[in-house]
């Protein structure tokens, strides 16, 4: 822990730096290809869950009744293959697509036979397709909503390219939650739509914090000559490096309990729905907000005239200073080679280049008449 807090201390300071921003090229190529097999796995499709495409809900409490006994009884009754999930408080809870024409007494009279559970002990409920249709309208209309307030803030708090670069890396992150959401096959449900929001404000955040460094390194950069625009950002990003890694990972870890504890050993499905999608958003969000929005607001900024400026003249200036380098380190060869010259003893070669015998000792006058 102390190597790792060493480690934030001397990129803070900027005796370590990774170079973020000067390889957006292969940033931007990896994302490429998340982001294509994401749309491979929406091309496929979404698996929605019963609040959107409508059909019956049926919760069982039994104690000890599993999910395979469950499963294996109601596939007798119904042929649309229903959904069997264990919940949170022990119940059984089955879900039958609206397609299935058996009618709800029918279902839960042959459940009660079949699981030998009183009818009173069988909830069900009928969700038809227009409440789905509804939800989702929403939940559309939500994030249309959040997105023009987030560049409405972005674009006043700093300025439009941070908004553009922003909202990028937001796109970024769901597409990539959505697609492995669809590729791993889990339900979409209510609870999933909250975790997609839930990610949004956690990717905004720890932008707007890698921006709000960046923006106080930038102040008045067009006055130097020592840094690009590039530079002053990239060193930005690794000062927070370090704290955006800290909490994502203290962001993840409750998460992954959720998922893979919950969800996994636990056999508690309903988790699956949210954690999921907190869990591959967190880390989409960290990585777009390291390798997409920042190298992407650095790439804007310099396309800028006064940005395009400032670049010329530090390539100037570290072509100028590389050359006085070189001349000094010839200029101090020089005075080495004279002073061991001088060390020599007699006899020896007295200047580089010329035999011995030929060289005139320093302060001896010549024997030539």
């Amino acid at each position: 822990m102390s190597r790792f807090s060493n480690l934030g201390h001397k990129l803070y300071q900027g005796e370590i730096s990774f170079d973020f921003v000067g390889r957006r090229k292969l940033w931007y190529s990896i994302s490429a290809v998340i982001v294509l097999v994401a749309g491979i796995g929406l091309a496929m499709g979404l698996h929605l869950g019963i609040e959107f495409k409508g059909g019956s809900v049926y919760t069982v409490t039994k104690p000890g009744l599993t999910v395979s006994q469950t499963q294996e009884a109601v596939d007798k009754i119904v042929s649309s293959h229903p959904l069997v999930q264990s919940t949170d408080n022990g119940k059984i809870r089955i879900q039958v697509s609206s397609e299935d024409k058996t009618t709800s007494a029918e279902v839960t009279g042959k459940l009660s036979q079949e699981l030998g559970v009183p009818v009173g002990e069988i909830e069900a409920q009928v969700i038809g397709p227009s409440w789905g249709e509804q939800i989702s309208n929403k939940a559309l209309t939500g994030l249309v909503i959040f997105m023009i307030l987030v560049t409405i803030y972005l674009a006043i708090a700093f300025e439009w390219r941070m908004a553009v670069a922003a909202l990028v890396a937001l796109i970024h992150d769901l597409l990539i939650t959505i697609g492995v959401y669809a590729l791993v096959g889990f339900e979409v449900t209510p609870g999933t739509v909250i975790g997609f929001l839930t990610i949004l404000g956690y990717s905004l955040y720890d932008t707007v914090v890698v921006f709000d460094t960046v923006k106080e390194n930038t102040k008045g950069i067009t006055k130097q000559n020592k840094l690009t625009y590039s530079d002053a950002a990239n060193a930005g990003l690794n000062q927070t490096l370090v704290r955006s890694l800290n909490t994502t990972v203290v962001a993840l870890l409750p998460v992954a309990a959720l998922l893979f504890i919950g969800g996994g050993l636990l056999g508690a499905g309903t988790l699956n729905d949210i954690s999921l999608a907190l869990f591959i958003g967190l880390a989409a969000g960290a990585y777009s907000s390291i390798c997409v929005a920042t190298p992407l607001l650095a790439q804007l900024k310099e396309e800028a005239p006064e940005m395009k400026a400032l670049a010329k003249r530090v390539a100037q200036r570290r072509a100028a200073d590389a050359k006085a380098a070189v001349a000094k380190e010839a200029g101090e060869a020089g005075e080495a080679e004279e002073i061991a010259d001088e060390d020599l003893p007699a006899g020896m070669v007295g200047q580089r280049g010329r035999p011995a015998g030929t060289t005139r000792a320093k302060g001896r006058p010549s024997t030539k008449r």
